[in-house]
């Protein structure tokens, strides 16, 4: 007589929704010089993406220029979250602007070991909430696992001695706590503090860390730690004086874009001499008709002090689409082997 088989228990409704896991894009397993090349004799955005490809490797390959990258919108969770870090690992950035979600809710959370699902826009969100799943347009997150990620911000803020933190010095305490308890190995966050990358986040409380913070205040009211946005504007300012020749990497805009561009006035306020940004690029999908593009044209930029038209391009596109190509390109075309590390980490110790 056959032995009975054991039924594998069914699946929940969660467990179905997470069951397809966001892989990151290695940049380094294709080649993207041939596409960069020949998109170079096409039009429209193909002609813009490798124009704005060849102004990267130019940046590169000027001895003398800082990459500051900046990183707006949810392309981490959407599969760039290492192509992110191999910019830093591979030495092609030298400064990091970026929003806390980027960094906290997408980097640092899969470093604690969680995920990113791939989903679908068409679903009932009332589901979604129900089953704790958060959408971010055809991608999940598990809301559970976001709050253990908000409790570990709170843990990491309570082991810290109670003064003001700029919120790079922040992230590097959570890139330090990475190298004894990730999970998963090569975070954004881990490896820019492995390699003294800083990175800077203006609004880091606009994201779970915020929540993991307030945790922190709420437990210790009468002694515990603050953010200093204006000591991150210092220091990023700080990084611009130091550079020689500065360029920028933008993903989206807004507020990293912005701040990373001001450095430039700043400077000029304090009454340092110092260039606009050389170099610039940026990749979106925002509108110049409501007068923003998510913090102006670069060409406007120029009329701010901010940016030097000499080497500018804009990139209208959805960056997971076009963004691997540009950083696979450069990756390639090797200019990242020649350049002297900045290790701005070292500029704050």
């Amino acid at each position: 007589m056959k032995a009975a088989t054991k039924k594998s228990p069914k699946k929940t409704l969660k467990q179905e929704l997470l069951s397809q896991v966001v892989e990151h894009i290695d940049i380094t397993s294709f080649d993207a010089r041939p596409i960069i090349n020949s998109m170079d004799k096409m039009s429209f955005t193909s002609r813009d993406l490798a124009k704005a490809t060849a102004i990267f490797n130019r940046m590169l390959a000027d001895k003398d220029c800082s990459v500051i990258l900046t990183i707006a919108g949810s392309t981490s969770a959407g599969g760039c979250m290492q192509l992110y870090s191999d910019l830093v690992k591979y030495n092609m950035v030298d400064a990091i602007v970026a929003t806390g979600a980027a960094i906290v809710d997408m980097d640092f959370f899969e470093a604690l070991g969680f995920k990113h699902y791939q989903g679908t826009p068409f679903i009932d969100d009332k589901l979604l909430r129900d089953t704790y799943i958060d959408r971010i347009y055809d991608t999940y997150i598990d809301e559970e696992d976001l709050q253990n990620c908000d409790g570990t911000i709170a843990k990491i803020a309570d082991s810290l001695p109670a003064k003001p933190y700029s919120s790079r010095e922040f992230i590097r305490e959570m890139g330090r706590y990475l190298t004894k308890n990730a999970k998963k190995k090569g975070s954004l966050v881990q490896t820019a503090y492995e390699h003294d990358v800083p990175i800077f986040c203006p609004a880091f409380t606009d994201s779970s860390a915020g929540f993991g913070l307030v945790l922190h205040q709420e437990k210790n009211p009468k002694k515990h730690i603050t953010l200093d946005s204006i000591r991150d504007f210092r220091e990023l300012t700080e990084i611009k004086l130091k550079s020689k020749t500065s360029g920028l990497l933008m993903i989206g805009g807004g507020v990293p874009k912005n701040f990373a561009q001001d450095t430039v006035v700043c400077a000029e306020i304090l009454g340092k001499e110092v260039d606009m940004h050389k170099y610039a690029v940026q990749i979106t999908v925002a509108d110049v008709r409501d007068g923003a593009c998510s913090s102006s044209t670069l060409k406007e930029a120029c009329s701010w002090g901010k940016v030097d038209t000499a080497f500018e391009q804009m990139v209208y596109a959805e960056a997971t689409s076009v963004l691997p190509l540009l950083a696979s390109d450069a990756y390639h075309r090797g200019h990242w082997k020649k350049r002297k590390a900045r290790a701005f980490s070292k500029l704050f110790k």
